[in-house]
């Protein structure tokens, strides 16, 4: 068995840089997982990386940046995969022992800001209603909690009696924002019920050193501010709201389209009177709903009709290009058979040559002085009732008969 024993153990968190000892036994190679399940436990329970910037950091609705950030925010600094995440949610207040035994003694803002030891952090106050819990929630605790190098975050919720008399109604009651709060990564204790005015007992109680939230006067329960006093006894920290986000612009959203999340719920199933729905109105609902499911078929068929209309084109297309190329073809073939100078032309003129030859009569020899030989030949059709002229003179007697001379020139 081998025991390592690792003291002075150095871990930087951003800016701040916390020095303890740490121990821990690594009981050969077969327990080195477990060795590595305690570290990370105790890197678990360190707060998480904090930067000095991170109080001016503010949110937009149009942000050039990621997540909303500003221009002088920049591009946060990659770290490397590691698990700062809690296991468990944060504990109430009344569920924490707190040894009174030591005295109460406030830290200045300048020992925060130095530093303070690992068993003595300051304890930060953050107090609010944190109705439907949102991103803004969360980051103005994520800025109370790096205040300080040494932070542990107090966080009081309302109860649903003091928020309905000094504020208006929530969404959410006091248990489902109790739970809320509970759950996030920034919180180390929730306190149930908090005072609406922050009295000298209940900082004493709760041993808080600074209370944390933004600088914007906050006028209720008779009071222009009701941190006030709090600013005047110099135990105010201040925060920066995030704009673009809070519970009255979410409520403001649902309120806007109530009819578009009234018919969405009613189609998953809730009825009209957990809706406080009139029938008129669910009736319209209902009818709304089929009407925009028959506009979303007409527009599929639409799509379809456009898609089926654009594959009959592409294909006309390639059947106009085919019958071009078969006319074209087809052309071709009849002027190389038709044409001036095609085939059936010389069918024809060797075929007129031979009727010629066959039917031209014998001439005498050259040398016989009675018969002259006609310039071209010439016959009678032969549906004339006539004979052909033997001579000259039979030619002039029958003038009045018809005869068709067929020359080469008549011909062609």
């Amino acid at each position: 068995m081998h025991v390592g024993i690792i003291p002075g153990w150095r871990i930087h968190a951003g800016l701040r840089e916390s020095r303890s000892k740490v121990l821990f036994a690594a009981v050969g190679a077969a327990h080195f997982k477990q060795a590595k399940e305690l570290l990370l436990d105790v890197l678990g329970k360190m707060e998480p990386p904090t930067s000095s910037r991170l109080n001016s950091r503010k949110r937009r609705k149009d942000g050039p940046g990621p997540n909303g950030a500003t221009e002088l925010d920049g591009i946060p600094a990659k770290m490397s995969r590691r698990s700062f995440g809690l296991r468990e949610p944060a504990p109430f207040s009344d569920e924490v022992e707190i040894d009174y035994s030591k005295p109460y003694i406030r830290v200045t803002y300048e020992e925060a800001m130095r530093g303070t030891p690992l068993d003595r952090p300051v304890r930060v106050y953050a107090d609010g209603i944190f109705d439907l819990f949102h991103s803004g929630h969360a980051r103005a605790l994520m800025q109370a909690k790096n205040l300080f190098p040494n932070t542990y975050l107090i966080v009081g919720v309302c109860s649903d009696e003091l928020t309905h008399n000094f504020k208006g109604f929530t969404v959410m009651n006091e248990n489902e924002r109790y739970d809320a709060v509970q759950h996030c990564r920034y919180v180390d204790e929730v306190v149930r019920n908090a005072p609406w005015t922050l009295t000298p007992e209940f900082l004493a109680e709760h041993r808080i050193d600074f209370v944390a939230h933004d600088d914007i006067p906050y006028s209720s329960a008779g009071s222009d501010d009701v941190y006030k006093h709090i600013k005047e006894a110099g135990m105010f920290a201040p925060t920066q709201r995030t704009e673009g986000i809070s519970t009255s612009d979410i409520i403001t959203r649902i309120v806007r389209d109530y009819d578009v999340y009234a018919r969405r719920n009613l189609q998953r199933g809730y009825t009209a009177k957990e809706l406080n729905v009139s029938f008129i109105n669910e009736k319209k609902y209902h009818l709304q709903e089929r009407v925009d499911k028959v506009k979303k078929r007409v527009k599929d068929v639409e799509e379809k009709s456009k898609e089926f209309v654009q594959k009959v084109e592409e294909k006309s297309i390639d059947l106009i290009q085919k019958w071009e190329e078969k006319s074209r073809e087809f052309i071709g073939n009849f002027l190389e058979m038709f044409g001036p100078e095609g085939a059936l032309k010389h069918m024809l003129k060797e075929g007129k040559g031979r009727m010629l030859q066959a039917i031209s009569p014998k001439q005498s020899p050259s040398s016989s002085p009675t018969h002259d030989r006609s310039p071209s030949p010439s016959f009678r059709w032969p549906f004339s009732t006539k004979t052909p002229p033997s001579s000259p003179a039979n030619r002039s007697r029958n003038e009045s008969a018809v005869t068709y001379d067929i020359s080469e020139d008549e011909e062609d």
